[in-house]
């Protein structure tokens, strides 16, 4: 899955797995089993696992979304330049051959914020 600029879920897919989240709440209540669940809502055990652990000590509420993890480190309009500079390449910006590296870009970014 690609994630978003500003990485985890989209919007979307966190609704999605919150939906899957409550269905497993109410078939705890009834008492079905793990492995069930997991085979119903195609997800593993290990995660109905947690999701019953967490639904016992803290009730259904606690299954709901919380949000993005974290929000984008990059405003929409400094990615939109980011991207036009990796497009250029690395001899646009002064290096010998068209290779990027982690290093490379870093740099890059740095001097475009500088700017």
């Amino acid at each position: 899955m690609r994630y978003a600029q500003g990485g985890g879920l989209t919007d979307e897919r966190r609704a999605f797995r919150e939906k899957l989240r409550m269905e497993a709440a109410g078939r705890f209540a009834l008492g079905e089993e793990n492995a069930v669940i997991a085979h119903d809502l195609r997800v593993s055990v290990r995660s109905v696992q947690r999701w019953r652990k967490t639904w016992a000590q803290d009730g259904p509420r606690a299954l709901a979304s919380k949000g993005p993890a974290s929000l984008p480190l990059l405003s929409d309009e400094l990615f939109a330049m980011l991207e036009q500079e990796l497009a250029k390449g690395p001899v646009a910006h002064g290096w010998p051959d068209q290779t990027w590296t982690l290093s490379i870009s870093a740099t890059v970014l740095t001097l475009e914020r500088q700017r």
